[in-house]
């Protein structure tokens, strides 16, 4: 176990050579802070059209009227665009890409009804975007507004009025409990049985760069090139070609930088359907791009759902058995695959020994916008979880790290088998544990709470443990590709299907192609995110570039190593075993000065192909298609504690210490492991703290803005402190796991539970996010006598 303290020097040397281990500056900051990216909107092309869109401002209603003419007469108003215009041209919607778990309805503009605020009437095409909502404003929309259903609590009622009148009822998906009597008769004779609800508000992804596409059909060629803002360029070719009717080989998606994505960008938003069918329609490129309040109003949204977990135990407080039922709140629209309840049945028992478990849950709609995949969906398990198990150690009298201890799986428990089927390996779960309570000095800190708590002082600690489930290996993630190129003059491009959305790719996937060739990073250039030029991939997404990108990478530079040996050592007239790359240079061990350039190996290579090693063929170049060698998953796991302190009489809440113990195998990068650590972590405690998209009783969302809508800022966040433990996985070469999603599952349950334990001296029971100052008031009031 090492801390960052130790710098994590010895991984560079430990794990595979000069640069794999290694605190590298991320190649691809320079031209982000110097205001050189490119993004959507800063790719400019002649007689450029701009959308807007008309939305609803009633969240159920019944369309009476779209009168469309004052726009349309407009100056520089190109086109207005209606239902019926567009609906129709959509191919097979229902199954939109192979990730959809359930039938959900779906429609470009609203048609006869409006169903959430915020939803699409019309679409406006003009010279500029300021044309354009000029335009939106000048088309009048009558609705005669219908009650909604905007509590997903009670949207199964009998009373509940419908979100789509097509549909039976409101119950989008469900997943049955399956029976279990053994269960039934643990739940029934066990010496301890603990239930609560737990519930999660509704808050949005907010990336950095809202959605956005720019659309341009070439009707000569019959070419359509789209450059999007996505989290995978196939998927939206393969996409639009199947909703557009398109052949697949005439769509080109690329995808420019982009500005984070946490789940959004996963499919096409309908309003970047739409771009392409104006630009087919008007011959033209269509660029649309999401502005803030658009985003907060009528993008897609995360996080509101609940979890009813039963937990039974034994007198020493071993976990039994448990049942859990989840309510998810899937909108009006919800975007494909956004439901995470089955993984979050699968994976509800975690790190823990649970033998006995069940779980299951209903997806209802509302009249609110559509629901998404957030960084980490499934993060209600854990959430859920982990609070419980606080719950059922006060009530026990235990610590809460003392009844995490007794039910954690030990490393000679391992692979172990969930109850879903899934084996749970390559884990650490007590020396994260343990880490994690040695860097904060756990029980100092109890002993000091003592005394701060007879001070009248709120202080809390809390914590999580987490397994997360990465580098998930099915259906177009199945697998991923990389092409590895040495040039004539020595330098390398590597072109991956793999993609960043930023999280650091351009830097560890070149630190893996250094390590193998033994070149320098300088020397390598990354390329990414065209569909023309990048091999087929299943894009960013599930924590599983770490696994999939370097080990793609690195089997082809392994085979290209190969070659440029074989061609070395006819040049130097020594045998393979013989030689070492070394800072572009091929030489013989022990005699530096013996070598040639990798220049000279290309060159050879590229013109002398006759004159090769019999068997190798001409040119430096090698491909790779990489899966790794696990049935589904591979794991990471981490351990997160903190300590808060709450005021009383401003419901504030001071965080005084945050610290995570993360294995996610061999880092290639720790300062790229804990960006991303700190990036989740900063999400979750945002989540908790300040971000939160109301509505009231009418469907409006009250959160349109960054005045209301709050963020975490610099202000806001404390110092994180990293632990690390290094346990190479066992299902890639490399040793890898990801961890992109785990600093936001693991966060939210550590930070809730610090707040609970502050405040249980008033009597206080937090069952429910968010917890910012209004919300603590109003519990430390509820539960004050009198």
């Amino acid at each position: 176990m090492s801390t960052v303290a130790d710098d994590v020097a010895r991984a560079a040397g430990a794990h595979a050579g000069r640069f794999v281990g290694a605190r590298i500056p991320r190649q691809e900051d320079a031209r982000f802070l110097t205001g050189r990216g490119t993004f959507v909107d800063d790719v400019v092309l002649p007689g450029t059209l701009h959308a807007a869109f008309v939305r609803s401002d009633i969240a159920r209603g019944t369309i009476v009227e779209v009168d469309i003419s004052e726009a349309e007469a407009m100056p520089g108003i190109i086109a207005v665009l209606v239902a019926a215009d567009l609906n129709h041209l959509v191919l097979d919607p229902a199954t939109d890409q192979e990730l959809s778990h359930f039938h959900r309805p779906y429609r470009l503009l609203a048609d006869g009804d409006v169903r959430f605020v915020g939803e699409a009437i019309a679409m406006v095409v003009a010279e500029s975007r300021y044309l354009a909502e000029d335009a939106a404003d000048a088309v009048i929309v009558d609705v005669e507004p219908l009650p909604p259903v905007v509590d997903y609590e009670r949207a199964l009622d009998d009373d509940a009025p419908l979100v789509h009148a097509d549909w039976a009822s409101n119950l989008h998906a469900e997943i049955p409990i399956p029976e279990n009597p053994a269960l039934d008769e643990i739940l029934a004779s066990a010496p301890h049985v603990v239930t609560e609800t737990f519930r999660q508000h509704r808050y949005n992804c907010v990336p950095m760069e809202t959605r956005g596409a720019l659309a341009s059909w070439d009707p000569v060629d019959q070419q359509l090139t789209i450059w999007s803002s996505t989290q995978n360029p196939h998927s939206t070719r393969a996409q639009l070609s199947r909703l557009l009717g398109l052949d697949e080989g005439r769509v080109r998606a690329i995808m420019p930088d982009v500005g984070g994505a946490f789940g959004l960008k996963m499919f096409p938003a309908p309003e970047e359907i739409m771009a392409v069918m104006a630009s087919r329609r008007l011959g033209r490129p269509v660029k649309w791009i999401e502005d803030r309040r658009e985003h907060l109003m009528a993008g897609l949204q995360s996080r509101q759902e609940q979890g009813t977990f039963t937990l039974a135990l034994d007198e020493e407080g071993h976990f039994l058995g448990g049942r859990c039922e989840f309510l998810e709140d899937s909108g009006a629209q919800p975007a494909a695959a956004s439901s995470s309840m089955i993984l979050s049945a699968m994976v509800m028992p975690g790190p823990y020994r649970l033998d006995t478990f069940a779980a299951g849950g209903k997806c209802v709609f509302t009249n609110t916008a559509g629901r998404t995949g957030y960084r980490g969906p499934w993060m209600i398990e854990s959430v859920v979880r982990e609070l419980l198990i606080d719950v059922a150690a006060h009530r026990l009298g235990l610590d809460p790290l003392e009844l995490r201890r007794r039910n954690v799986l030990r490393d000679d428990e391992l692979p172990y088998t969930m109850t879903c089927g899934l084996p749970l390996e390559g884990v650490t779960v007590v020396e994260t544990l343990d880490q994690a309570a040695e860097m904060l000095g756990y029980d100092e800190l109890r002993e000091q709470q003592k005394a701060w708590r007879e001070e009248g002082r709120l202080v809390g600690i809390g914590m999580s443990v987490v397994c997360e489930p990465t580098s998930t290996a099915f259906g177009s993630m199945s697998s991923e590709a990389a092409t590895v190129r040495i040039g004539p003059n020595g330098s390398v491009d590597v072109t991956m299907s793999s993609i960043s959305n930023g999280q650091g790719l351009e830097t560890t996937v070149a630190q893996v192609v250094a390590d193998e060739l033994g070149v320098a990073l300088d020397d390598i250039r990354i390329h990414q995110g065209d569909t023309a030029t990048a091999p087929f991939g299943g894009g960013s997404g599930g924590s599983r570039a770490a696994v999939f990108a370097s080990g793609s990478a690195r089997e082809a530079s392994q085979e290209l190593r190969q070659r440029v040996l074989a061609i070395a050592a006819e040049l130097l007239e020594a045998a393979v075993e013989d030689l070492e790359i070394v800072d572009s240079q091929v030489r013989v061990v022990g005699t530096p000065a013996k070598g040639v350039t990798l220049a000279q190996v290309a060159t050879k290579a590229y013109w002398e192909p006759a004159s090769l090693p019999a068997g190798t063929p001409p040119g430096l170049e090698a491909h790779s298609r990489y899966k790794p060698e696990q049935m589904f998953c591979t794991w990471s796991n981490s351990c997160h504690m903190t300590v808060v302190e709450v005021d009383p009489v401003t419901g504030g809440v001071e965080i005084l210490r945050y610290v995570v113990s993360e294995d996610c195998g061999v880092m290639i990068n720790p300062n790229v492991v804990e960006g991303q650590i700190a990036g989740g972590v900063v999400q979750g405690l945002g989540g908790v703290l300040l971000e939160h998209l109301p509505f009231d009783e009418h469907g409006n969302p009250l959160a349109t803005t960054f005045v209301d809508y709050l963020l975490p800022t610099a202000a806001e966040v404390p110092e994180i402190e990293y632990g690390h433990v290094e346990t190479p996985a066992p299902t890639n070469p490399g040793g890898h796991k990801g961890l992109g999603e785990g600093g936001a599952i693991a966060s939210p349950p550590a930070l809730i539970n610090a707040i609970a334990d502050a405040l249980r001296p008033l009597g206080v029971e937090v069952r429910s996010q968010p917890l910012g100052p209004s919300q603590i008031v109003d519990l430390i009031d509820a539960a004050s006598p009198g």
